[in-house]
């Protein structure tokens, strides 16, 4: 039976994190570990390069796909950071944040019902991105003995002939797990095996720790033609609110995509996208990133030795700013944990649920606030589990 998106709509439910926060509200006193939000601030000459634009009257639309000055950098971006070759005139597309290429993308090839592979615990958005586009998400259980990395065995369980697409996230979010170069090539040749089309999800690809390193499955042999790249401003430069993320794939990818915007949002934001431009060739803004990466390492390992410490096993996470402990031997679920915590503890954390099954037994912490604030959060946990016996 064909479903109208209204139908698709209500299938599709609010985020557990956004339950939580509304759970929050008003609790005084409150340490939100829960949002994947940079705490620091858009570095201050990128906010002047947006500022140049608004002065030099770039305030009108743009082509839907994209200024062609900010896809020209982003290609640039693309070859030396990645390996990735795309044409800025018909491979490159910018789009309102990362998110929002994931439906457009989806859109451009899935049909009816066909099925989409999804490595879990997932990001909130790829099973509601899957079922608005009118496919059907299909869950592949990740597991902590594999540091949350994905197998190709683990795929093959859950592939049937309607698997159309696979969504690949590294620098994971929840787990902070990053796949190896060996993972993605025998991914890759499962994808060409099968023929199937990979969203590969990079918005954490500079977050990488203990010589860990990013690779994008687009830069190798034949897998562009069959990969959807998709990136962002948002963690990279702090850049959440400026909503601003790019894609790198096929040109009747692209084609289709583009189309897609120009019925959707018309065009993104043109002075954003300058200040974007401008900001991926200045090395002031490489820099900055380096800073924030150091900081979050330095975070990581405060957390993640606490918890050890306070008797929640945990994996030391390679990449993005998560953690992800383990709280089923407390002999609580996911979500009565994050609730104990909330009204306990005043600390906000995220229950592992609300990243599909996979997730259960965790919670996610997100290590994007300042460390003396982690130190606190750190201490009120312990407390709590103590005083509860949990531990």
């Amino acid at each position: 039976m064909l479903m109208a998106l209204s139908d698709r709509l209500s299938l599709v439910n609010p985020s557990e994190i956004r339950k939580l926060f509304d759970l929050a509200q008003g609790v005084e006193g409150l340490i939100s570990l829960g949002i994947g939000e940079p705490d620091f601030d858009t570095p201050e000459h990128i906010k002047e390069y947006a500022k140049e634009a608004l002065d030099r009257g770039m305030t009108h639309y743009g082509p839907n796909a994209g200024l062609m000055m900010l896809r020209e950098a982003l290609a640039w971006k693309l070859k030396e950071q990645n390996g990735i070759d795309a044409d800025p005139r018909t491979q490159i597309m910018v789009t309102i944040g990362a998110n929002q290429a994931l439906l457009m993308g989806l859109a451009t090839f899935l049909r009816d019902g066909e099925e989409v592979l999804i490595p879990g615990p997932m990001f909130v958005s790829y099973a509601p991105a899957v079922i608005l586009a009118g496919g059907k998400p299909v869950e592949v259980p990740t597991y902590e003995e594999n540091e949350f990395r994905l197998s190709v065995e683990d795929l093959e369980k859950h592939v049937t002939e309607k698997t159309r697409a696979l969504i690949i996230n590294t620098p994971n979010n929840p787990t902070g797990a990053v796949l190896t170069r060996k993972d993605l090539e025998e991914i890759g040749n499962f994808a060409v095996e099968h023929d199937l089309i990979v969203f590969s999800d990079e918005v954490y690809e500079h977050f990488v720790y203990d010589g860990a390193r990013n690779h994008s499955i687009a830069s190798l042999d034949g897998m562009f033609e069959r990969t959807i790249t998709i990136n962002g401003f948002s963690k990279t430069f702090a850049m959440t609110g400026w909503r601003l993320g790019f894609v790198a794939a096929p040109e009747w990818i692209i084609e289709r995509m583009t189309r897609f915007q120009m019925y959707n949002a018309t065009c993104p934001v043109t002075f954003a996208q300058y200040a974007a431009a401008k900001a991926l060739k200045d090395e002031r803004s490489w820099k900055a990133v380096e800073e924030m990466r150091r900081e979050y390492e330095r975070r990581r390992d405060l957390v993640w030795k606490r918890l050890n410490e306070m008797g929640l096993p945990t994996l030391k996470p390679k990449g993005a700013f998560y953690i992800f402990p383990r709280v089923k031997d407390t002999g609580l679920t996911s979500k009565e944990f994050s609730e104990l915590m909330l009204r306990e503890a005043k600390v906000a954390v995220v229950p592992g649920s609300a990243f599909g099954s996979a997730g259960e037994g965790y919670i996610r912490i997100s290590y994007a606030t300042a460390y003396e604030k982690l130190e606190e959060a750190m201490d009120r946990m312990e407390k709590v589990l103590r005083e509860e016996k949990l531990v």
